[in-house]
């Protein structure tokens, strides 16, 4: 993943919590193609999200990245490591995160953009060089059958005419 911000969202006993989730690389790491890990950074000190992840597991991830309108989305289950050399992964200078969040990846997918392009969350920006698009997440995950450059060229009309 090249996205350096992700919401982390959990269930709990209690409820829900939706946390955004950031570094100044990416805000994930890949274990295996199976296995995502966070760290668990330093922020108000509030233990929502680990606490559901302990009770509960359930996850998803959002995903993005400033300039680009596509929101990649992860579902599935995640707990946590305390493990030295899973946390010594994301060492910054002379610390390491408390804890890791192993995440579980059951499900993988672009959400749609609408939202992003109704707010011009992006207007000013520019998406990072190498960004896959849509169309290139839908061809790789559906081994050609969909997606590629004529959805991507497609996009921008498709979404003006359904934008509200």
């Amino acid at each position: 993943m090249t996205s350096k911000l992700c919401i982390l969202s959990t269930v709990g006993p209690l409820g829900t919590d939706a946390s955004p989730r950031g570094d100044d690389g990416p805000v994930v790491q890949e274990l295996n193609a199976e296995t995502l890990m966070m760290p668990d950074w330093c922020g108000n000190n509030r233990l929502d999200s680990l606490r559901n992840i302990v009770e509960d597991g359930r996850v998803s991830l959002l995903f993005l990245v400033p300039g680009s309108n596509n929101v990649v989305r992860i579902n599935r289950s995640a707990w946590l490591s305390a493990s030295r050399e899973i946390r010594q992964r994301f060492a910054k200078k002379d610390r390491l995160p408390a804890t890791v969040v192993m995440i579980e990846i059951q499900e993988i997918y672009t959400q749609c953009a609408r939202a992003l392009m109704r707010a011009g969350t992006w207007e000013d920006a520019k998406p990072p060089a190498g960004l896959p698009t849509a169309g290139e997440i839908l061809e790789q995950a559906s081994a050609g059958d969909e997606g590629g450059i004529s959805y991507d060229n497609a996009w921008l009309g498709r979404a003006q005419k359904t934008m509200w």
